[in-house]
């Protein structure tokens, strides 16, 4: 049987043909564009830091695409699958992680901290757990609206642990608020595994303390994410309150590209290799006749112009001018003139 006689009532979690497929055009831009980004990197062409998601990318993608358009997610560092789910470019990813002038942040940030709330994404606050009560505040200005929106929020396994977390989390419930918090247990906090900064074994857990639903989802299965997060989110819309998912998974690389991972087992690393979330998917798609090589690789060159046409984009723009060091940053600037560092 061919992808294209499958019958509709055969594909799980409410999902069609088209939607199965850019899914996985979203996988593969998301691992694609952060091997590109490593390639610049090792070009000294990537300023700060650089911050994979390898085997992560699925609880990405699958949880972002269960938004609506006005939900309003807020990432971390590894969720750059959610953020191009929402609609972010490519381009507009490289030029921040080059700092270029033309970024999205004019070069003040770096890597994924940048803004569009109409596309529906909100940037990170890096400290640990920080972005929960910022994403309950305005999950709490939804409920007053009594606009049928949603807040989806992702923190990792270390920041279940934190103050921010307990107070964000806590006032979502006790306020019923439509907020999804995804809990990334990926095996460490930086270099700590996670059994040394907590002592429950699943995460989910926790959500008992606060008087909500938890979940524990296994996150390398792209549509199991996908109909748990689809599941708390319509929850969340129709007045059902906070939802945690504990989406299990491992982070593949180290903290950041410069991290050399001596904390980390190479046989866990291997292991978790042959739990790959994208070539999951590729099986689950071809095993079931949802699509077959051609079709995926179609795709694939899809996203390599892409990404091609994006590089050659970005790569010669410039960096920031110090005459705009000030602007955007205070309400009134001093001119490029009075810069007491203009000529240091």
């Amino acid at each position: 049987m061919t992808a294209g006689t499958v019958p509709a009532s055969t594909i799980p979690a409410g999902l069609n043909r088209e939607q199965l497929l850019e899914i996985y055009y979203f996988l593969r831009l998301t691992r694609s564009l952060e091997e590109r980004l490593v390639n610049l990197y090792r070009q000294s062409k990537v300023i700060g830091g650089l911050y994979r998601s390898l085997g992560q990318e699925g609880e990405s993608v699958a949880s972002a695409y269960a938004l609506r358009p006005g939900d309003i997610l807020s990432p971390l560092i590894r969720n750059l699958g959610s953020m191009l789910v929402r609609g972010a470019k490519p381009v507009e990813v490289l030029r921040q992680y080059m700092a270029k002038a033309t970024s999205p942040t004019k070069g003040r940030e770096l890597n994924i901290h940048f803004n569009d709330l109409q596309l529906g994404y909100l940037g990170q606050i890096s400290h640990l757990g920080d972005m929960v009560p910022v994403m309950a505040g305005i999950a709490l200005s939804f409920k007053l609206r009594k606009e049928t929106r949603v807040g989806l929020v992702y923190v990792g396994d270390g920041a279940t642990s934190a103050g921010a977390f307990h107070e964000g989390i806590n006032f979502a419930a006790v306020q019923h608020l439509p907020l999804v918090v995804i809990v990334e247990h990926n095996g460490f906090s930086y270099s700590t595994p996670t059994s040394r900064q907590t002592a429950v074994e699943r995460l989910a857990v926790k959500a008992k303390g606060y008087g909500i639903p938890g979940v524990t989802v296994d996150g390398n299965d792209v549509l199991a994410v996908y109909e748990v997060t689809r599941d708390a989110v319509e929850r969340a819309r129709v007045g059902g309150g906070t939802t945690l998912i504990e989406v299990v998974t491992y982070r593949r690389k180290g903290h950041a590209e410069h991290d050399d991972q001596r904390y980390q087992s190479k046989d866990e690393i291997a292991k978790w290799e042959g739990n790959d979330p994208v070539d999951r998917y590729v099986e689950t798609l071809q095993k079931n006749g949802w699509a077959d090589s051609t079709i995926l690789a179609a795709i694939d060159a899809r996203v390599t112009g892409q990404l091609d046409q994006a590089v050659a984009e970005c790569e010669n723009d410039p960096l920031p001018s110090i005459d705009t060091a000030l602007t955007e940053v205070f309400a009134n600037p001093p001119s490029a003139e009075r810069l007491w560092f203009r000529d240091a």
